[in-house]
């Protein structure tokens, strides 16, 4: 009787930041951006990847709220996931008027903020433009 292997796959680097150490060295030596939506923090990164930390703390509102603000600017972070540029890091700290506000404005608002930082490879494409030709 053969005994069955299993595989372990090696885990990909996240995406998102969640170690303390790696969230206080980015406040620690970062860069600051204040929009009316969130503030941004950035730094260069440890890691040959973008990573991206979302900080709500309990003064936004009830957990109800913050999660809320955590789902928005996970789902913003994940559309410009492919056009960031590797070994950045960044921490956003989402307001209370990212509650409010609509969904176009936030990410014009995002998308500023992360190409002043430098964050961003390109020009974002729309979604609803058709892909590039070769």
């Amino acid at each position: 009787m053969t005994a069955r292997r299993r595989i372990h796959t090696v885990r990909p680097d996240r995406f998102f930041l969640h170690k303390s150490a790696d969230i206080e060295r980015i406040k620690r030596v970062g860069h600051r951006r204040q929009t009316p939506f969130f503030n941004l923090v950035w730094a260069a990164g440890l890691r040959p990847i973008a990573r991206i930390g979302i900080i709500v703390g309990k003064r936004l509102g009830t957990a109800v709220v913050r999660n809320r603000a955590k789902r928005i600017f996970r789902a913003l972070a994940r559309q410009v996931r492919g056009q960031l540029i590797a070994g950045q890091e960044c921490l956003v700290f989402p307001r209370r008027q990212a509650l409010l506000a609509r969904h176009a404005e936030l990410r014009a608002v995002w998308l500023a903020a992360l190409r002043e930082a430098g964050m961003l490879a390109g020009k974002p494409r729309s979604p609803c433009e058709p892909p590039l030709s070769a």
